[in-house]
């Protein structure tokens, strides 16, 4: 498993990240890992080139990512409700063999669309690019609340 970097300026004071970690550490509801630092349970979501490469082009994504990749996608909603007040619902539906879609719902308003391609090779090359991946997802969620106001509190 690929060791994520220290965390850089930017990332210690993401919103996403904090509610990236919140949600890992939520998961673990027997104290199994209590003795792990965020760094550690962040490290499956960095694939550094050399790993990369060890990746088939081709492939089936196994359950402990995608059970990764919908923390990442949660997170990010999470992060939108706590900006913007709005309750974000996620929704992912994916293929066994790597593609699909993400979307989150706020009231009416689809905040988040994200088609998944290769999820088998879902990663990124240090953790400030998976904060900036994160933030930027929470950034268009907000804005597009902030756009759409009725429809995102429709009920």
């Amino acid at each position: 498993m690929a060791e994520a970097a220290a965390p850089s300026e930017m990332s210690r004071h993401s919103a996403f990240l904090t509610e990236l970690i919140k949600l890992w550490r939520a998961q673990d509801s027997y104290g199994a890992w209590d003795g792990k630092s965020d760094l550690d349970l962040l490290a499956p979501y960095i694939v550094d080139k050399e790993k990369r490469k060890e990746i088939p082009i081709i492939g089936d994504p196994d359950p402990e990512l995608l059970w990764g990749l919908e923390i990442f996608y949660n997170a990010i909603g999470l992060a939108i409700e706590r900006e913007s007040g709005v309750m974000v619902t996620p929704m992912m539906k994916m293929h066994h063999e790597g593609f699909g879609r993400m979307v989150l719902i706020a009231g009416r308003l689809i905040v988040v669309n994200k088609q998944l391609r290769d999820v088998h090779r879902f990663g990124f090359l240090s953790l400030d690019k998976l904060v900036a991946e994160g933030e930027k997802w929470v950034a268009a969620g907000v804005d597009m609340i902030r756009r759409f106001p009725a429809v995102a509190n429709y009920s």
